[in-house]
């Protein structure tokens, strides 16, 4: 609390300072306060949510695992010598149902192996790798089947449900030998030792179970043994768990060699799998007395039905419930919904069986009435003698073969069920120590499948505990109640921008704030990620007038002012209300060889750094501002410090091991000046490279925002791009391309051969014109596919970013687009050999996928003027072949008009059109949803197209939640089909040529004066005489109406912005003007295509307050005044509450841009002779890629027309059903070109539907796992809240001094 004197003091100083009251005054309370949390996100549906799918997972996993052993279990009890419920005829057919449970996995796995060594490849395994697998897997194969086949269907069924919990014995023993190995000899190894013992007393306590009082003790000893061996040969199964742990150092080689071989590894052990299991199954039908011939011989239908529910049942729950499992382990529920339902579910098996054993026993007792009839008597009457009360179904008949069973085993005994009992107890007690270590596992948010567990094929046979003992075995698990160590990794977020608007600037920085909020800088909880942003601003200096001086222009001014506003909005709890806004921390200014640099430590102690590029000095445009960050984060603060250290003469494959590592951990986040994301966004697209090291890149789902209809069109654009075709790129092979507004980018990748070495070339083309600088992001896409990195999209990662909301900007936009994504996906699928054998993620049907999209896009133009045609045929009712030269007239005539006419008037031309079109389209689909609804049949191609996309369009919608609401733009995308598809296509490919970036192009500065009005004689006068005396370099000019810049004088109460802009080397006076693109774009031919020579200063010169304590010349009409530094202005503009330091570069780092300069980013040479020959060569290549691009349209729209002709004699006849599926007598006639490209195109769309629904899932367990770690951190709370966790001292904030009365 501030009283008395001190209050009065702080009045003052905040009061009575006139510099202090510029910026804030006690009455001036209402406030304007942007967007900062993130309201889009219901994070207390997404937990609520989260935690109801964990508890369906979980009872989901309990009751898959449940029903496989259940129903795997049954198999082998009808399998055995009973016959109440399959005959001895058909028992061989249950025998191959049982083989089929086993070998199912294996089936599987081979499959899916197959098609990764077919069309990724695989490197072959060394004989030492080769031997090692096929015997071991031979000794597992052998004994399940003998497990399986042999020894269960003869024992009991309690047995049978505990003897799988002995599978455990040898895993225990290898734990045991791998701590002693390794020397841990502590508490931990009492576990797997107990575990070993347990399971040899209850392999004691069975033996001695059936061979005590045994009628038949060959055959019992027999079968026990076998059922002993057997299990212990199964517990090999899980030996690559402990391998690493037990080879000796100079044998470590062959676990690398497994995992580097892994596809002809699984090959191997399911051939062998496969292979020892039929041999063994083939070997004992004919030995158990049975024959082959069985098989074929007819079923009863009841036989077959449980036989078919059986092992179907056992076959669906086995691939579900391993599924789910790892479903669970990977939304990191591992305890609650992997760990506890497994094991609930090896004991609830138990009482399912045994219940209806004795429901019935106690149905069998109240139908004889009172008296002593226990278990004993129910064998002998009931059982054996076949007196039972349970009538003849499939149910009851399991139940007698359980019970005969039980009775043959002879368990009312109290000495056997005690052995048997004990023995139970001893298997499961034992089972659950050796997997005891699994509850000791630390998942990380995003897990493979092979980080989870250690064999890929699942157990169908013993579903849980396979699933157990498969998890990974780690000999040193993290201490409870410590984070897991991870390893360091480095953020950097890099935005270009180009004349962005106030409003788009606070997205960003506000973004950028937002981050640093959710990772603080010197929070220990999360140190492991370090984070810098970077901005680099393009054609951030202006030319002064007179001078000729370079300052920074407004964008620069309002880009200091929004970071001000910004930091006071984080800073707004810790300020007091009555003592006005907080002081800003101290920021960093400095000249740099390439403009300047302004350096800002945000609140929570990460880094802000803003680089102006001054275009004069060094290159400017997107893509020479990436090589910029690019080469100054990765070379010159990444590399360089380790050549250092070499230099200084440390171990140099130490330094390369460190130096891999650190590129594998720096990640590029790439943003766009106006992009707008929160911190899950980036974590997301975070834990998709830290998990996947052949992960190059990924990029999130990409939100346009505005307003009009042009906007809501891209709106259900870029819904329908993300919703289908990004995610099938992503499942089917790899995303194409990964935006530049906001992509994460592996270090590591862009240093690879051939990626950012390659991406500073400049262009010397033609077409490098067009693949380099119109779609860069695109191209450093294509770099790194090529060198075999992969690219992700991850739908769950948000960011939202303008869209062009005028019709001429969409259109200047998609120009720029259209061309770049051909050029580039020509260019990748070019060399579609290579790529599939460089790039794992690229198989050969891929490519085939992608040739059909490219020639789609190619092909879309005629596409859209056959659709025109079956409109006209539609409404008028004319002839097709009328229809089909009719409706390509008018794109003919608009293409021949696009050579002629400017740019601006195409535009205008395509946009009458598009409305023509649109009320085309409109009056069509109502006659066409009214002929669907009225007709005999819905089972035409056109409706069953139509409806096809209608449905996948509203599931994938509807599958979309929070954007469901865009399904209402996709009316809007239908009427405006002709103008993106046809009118569009046109126009992007006829201007080409047209280089320029096509948005942004002349917006006012922001922040900058109006243009200033005609100019009278007088004032024409006197500009001219300025002109004189500006030539004449008059240092002592008597002109009355000069202000010195630099040592010149001005007239008093002239400002800087009442001059006329001069060019430097003299010239007639200019109008200050808006750089409408980079300097010296070439547009092309034609009336438009001239190449636009831009001004040197490239935004309007804002009012500039004159400079305070301006002195006046005695007895003279000039004032001397001094120009203002740049530097100078923004403190002026900042005003006292930030205080800016001048710094300099360091010497090295001031070289080092030089060279960088020298080498990739001068300037580009004003030549008049190589803009001239540019100008030619696009305009060549323009009509070049026209001619091919309109020829293949011309071709497909007359291979259509002449089998339009030709229709009674090449057409489909399809023949016509009605909607109760009648046939009519008629048929539907449809050309064979239109018909197979029409069916291709629907079973397009339903592939493109089904990876959405995986990439759907997988998405959903990503952001499951990433609510449930991040809610036991807290982060998703501060996420949405960034309020500081103490209070904060005002005396420790405000320090005033009692003479200057200023705040620091």
């Amino acid at each position: 609390m501030v009283g008395g004197k001190k209050a009065e003091t702080l009045h003052n100083a905040m009061e009575g300072d006139s510099q202090s009251s510029s910026y804030w005054k006690s009455w001036d309370t209402f406030k304007e306060r942007p967007e900062i949390h993130d309201g889009a996100t219901p994070w207390k549906f997404i937990k609520i949510l989260s935690f109801l799918l964990c508890c369906t997972c979980g009872l989901f996993v309990f009751a898959l695992a449940l029903c496989s052993k259940a129903t795997f279990l049954l198999l082998i009890t009808v399998a055995g010598p009973t016959e109440h419920s399959v005959p001895a005829a058909n028992k061989a057919l249950v025998l191959l149902a049982i083989w089929g449970a086993l070998v199912a996995p294996s089936v599987l796995l081979m499959i899916k192996n197959i098609w990764k060594a077919v069309f990724f490849g695989s490197k072959m395994p060394s004989k030492h790798t080769v031997a090692l697998v096929v015997s071991m897997e031979f000794l597992v194969s052998g004994g399940a089947a003998v497990l399986a086949l042999a020894a269960m269907p003869h024992l009991d069924i309690v047995t049978n449900m505990t003897i799988l919990n002995s599978v455990a014995v040898l895993s225990a023993v290898f734990q045991v030998a791998s701590r002693s190995r390794a020397g841990l000899c502590d508490r931990r190894l009492a576990a797997p030792v107990l575990s070993a013992l347990l399971i040899l007393a209850g392999h004691a306590l069975f033996l001695a179970l059936y061979l005590w009082d045994a009628e038949g003790r060959r055959e019992a000893a027999l079968r026990s043994g076998l059922a002993v061996g057997a299990t212990v040969l199964v517990s090999l199964t899980w030996w690559r768990n402990y391998l690493p742990h037990l080879l000796p150092p100079r044998h470590a080689w062959l676990t690398e060699d497994m995992e580097r071989c892994a596809a002809v590894v699984h090959l191997l052990t399911c051939s062998t799998r496969l292979a020892v299991t039929a041999c063994v199954l083939a070997a004992y039908v004919p030995l158990s007395g049975g024959a082959w011939s069985s098989v074929w011989a007819p079923v009863a239908p009841a036989v077959g039905r449980l036989l078919a529910t059986l092992a179907g049942l056992q076959l669906l729950s086995s691939v579900v419930g391993h599924w789910l499992s790892l479903v669970a382990c990977k939304m990191n529920a591992l305890h609650r919904c992997f760990l506890l339902p497994l094991y609930l579910a090896s004991l609830a098996v138990l009482p399912l069986f045994l219940a209806p054993v004795f429901i019935y026993l106690r149905l069998q007792q109240d139908a004889e009435g009172p008296g002593g009839y226990g278990f004993a008597r129910y064998c002998e009457e009931a059982v054996r003698a076949g007196r039972h009360t349970l009538g003849d179904g499939g149910f009851q008949r399991l139940v007698l073969d359980a019970t005969t069973q039980l009775c043959a085993l002879g368990v009312e005994r109290p000495l056997k069920t005690g052995l048997l009992t004990c023995a139970a107890v001893c298997w499961w007690a034992g089972f659950l120590l050796a997997t005891a270590h699994t509850w000791a596992l630390r998942l990380q948010r995003i897990q493979t499948t092979k980080q989870l567990f250690v064999r890929r094929m699942y157990e169908g046979a013993w579903l849980e505990q396979g699933l157990l003992l498969n998890a990974r075995f780690n000999l040193h698990p993290p201490q409870k109640r410590k984070p897991v160590p991870e390893e360091k990794l480095t953020l950097y977020m890099c935005a270009t921008m180009w004349h962005e608007t106030f409003s788009e600037m606070e997205k960003i920085i506000i973004s950028i704030f937002r981050w640093d909020q959710f990772r603080p800088h010197k929070d220990q909880e999360v140190n492991n990620l370090t984070t810098e942003a970077h901005i680099f601003f393009d054609d951030a200096f202006r030319t002064v007038p007179v001078s000729g001086e370079r300052h920074a222009n407004t964008y620069v001014e309002d880009m200091v002012q929004v970071i001000q506003k910004v930091y006071s909005l984080f800073q707004e709890d810790q300020q007091n209300p009555f003592l006005g806004p907080l002081p800003l921390e101290e920021q960093t200014l400095l000249r740099t060889p390439y403009g300047g640099r302004l350096t800002v430590t945000l609140p929570r102690s990460n880094l802000l750094v803003v680089h102006f590029k001054d275009k004069s000095l060094i290159r400017h445009k997107k893509r020479w501002s990436q090589i910029m960050y690019m080469y100054y984060l990765l070379g010159w603060r990444l590399d360089r410090p380790y050549y250092d250290r070499w230099l200084n003469g440390e171990n140099q494959a130490q330094i390369e091991r460190e130096k891999e590592r650190e590129r594998m951990n720096t990640y590029i986040l790439a943003l766009d000046g106006d992009t707008d994301f929160h911190p899950p966004a980036v974590m997301l697209l975070i834990d998709r490279l830290k998990q996947y090291p052949d992960v190059g890149a990924a990029c999130g789902r990409i939100h346009p925002t505005g307003t009009g209809p042009i906007v809501w069109y891209q709106k259900f654009e870029y819904a329908l791009t993300h919703w289908l075709y990004k995610t099938a790129e992503h499942v089917l092979g790899c995303v194409l391309c990964s935006p530049g507004c906001f992509s994460l980018f592996r270090g590591a990748a862009l240093m690879d051969v051939n990626i950012m070495k390659k991406y500073t070339t400049p262009p010397t083309e033609a077409l490098h014109h067009i693949q380099y600088d119109q779609g860069e992001d695109r191209w450093l896409c294509t770099l790194m596919l090529q060198q075999g990195w992969r690219v992700e999209y991850n739908a769950a990662s948000d960011a939202y970013t303008n869209a062009p909301e005028g019709f001429k900007e969409f259109y200047n936009q998609r120009r720029r687009w259209t061309p770049s994504t051909l050029a580039n996906s020509i260019d990748l699928l070019g060399g579609s050999i290579r790529l599939a054998r460089k790039n794992r993620s690229i198989s050969r049907p891929y490519l085939l996928y992608e040739m059909f999209i490219v020639g789609s896009s190619i092909l879309i133009p005629a596409t859209v003027c056959l659709m025109v045609t079956g409109m006209m045929t539609l409404l008028l009712s004319i002839d097709p072949n009328w229809a089909l030269i009719l409706a390509t007239i008018p794109p003919a005539i608009y293409l021949g008009l696009c050579f002629y006419l400017k740019a601006d008037t195409q535009v205008t031309v395509a946009a009458v059109l598009s409305v023509l079109y649109a009320l085309i389209m409109l009056v069509t689909m109502l006659t066409v949803i009214s002929s669907l609804v009225t007709a005999d049949t819905i089972f035409s191609p056109l409706a069953i197209s139509f409806v096809t996309f209608v449905m996948v369009y509203v599931v994938s919608a509807l599958l979309h939640p929070q954007e469901a609401h865009l399904i209402v733009y996709g009316l809007l995308y239908i009427l405006a089909i002709p103008s993106a598809y046809l009118l569009l296509s046109i126009y992007s490919i006829v201007n080409m040529n047209n280089v320029s970036w096509g948005t942004r192009e002349g917006a006012a500065a922001a922040g900058a004066a109006p243009p200033p009005p005609p100019r009278n004689k007088m004032e024409s006068a006197r500009d001219t005489m300025m002109q004189l005396c500006q030539q004449a370099r008059c240092c002592r000019c008597p002109c009355p109406c000069l202000r010195e810049c630099s040592g010149g004088y001005t007239q008093v109460g002239q400002s800087e912005s009442d001059l006329p802009v001069v060019a430097a080397t003299g010239g007639e006076p200019m109008t200050t003007v808006v750089e409408a693109g980079p300097q010296n774009t070439i547009v092309g031919d034609g009336p438009q295509n001239t190449i636009v020579e831009r001004r040197p200063e490239n935004s309007s010169v804002g009012v500039q307050a004159s400079p305070p304590n301006s002195l006046k010349r005695r007895g003279s009409p000039l004032s001397p005044v001094r120009q203002q530094d740049w530097i100078d202005r923004l403190r002026v503009l900042s005003g006292v509450r930030v205080s800016f330091v001048e710094d300099r570069l360091e010497e090295n780092e001031t070289q080092f841009w030089n060279d960088l300069t020298e080498r990739y980013l001068t300037p580009f040479p004003d030549d008049e002779d190589k803009k001239r020959e540019t100008i030619k060569s696009l305009r060549e290549l323009r009509n070049m890629a026209t001619f091919i691009y309109f020829f293949a349209n011309l071709l497909w729209l007359v291979a259509t027309f002449t089998l339009q002709l030709l229709k009674g004699t090449l057409s489909i006849r399809i023949p016509k059903y009605n909607n109760n599926l009648t046939f009519t007598d008629d048929y539907i006639e449809v050309e064979p070109v239109t018909f197979m490209f029409l069916l291709t195109f629907v079973l397009l769309v339903v592939l493109q539907f089904f990876t959405m629904l995986f990439h759907r899932t997988y998405t959903l367990i990503h952001f499951i796992g990433y609510v449930n770690t991040e809610m036991k951190k807290g982060h998703i709370q501060s996420s949405n809240s960034w309020s500081p966790d103490a209070s904060v001292n005002e005396e420790e904030i405000y320090s005033v001094s009692e003479a200057g009365g200023t705040m620091v």
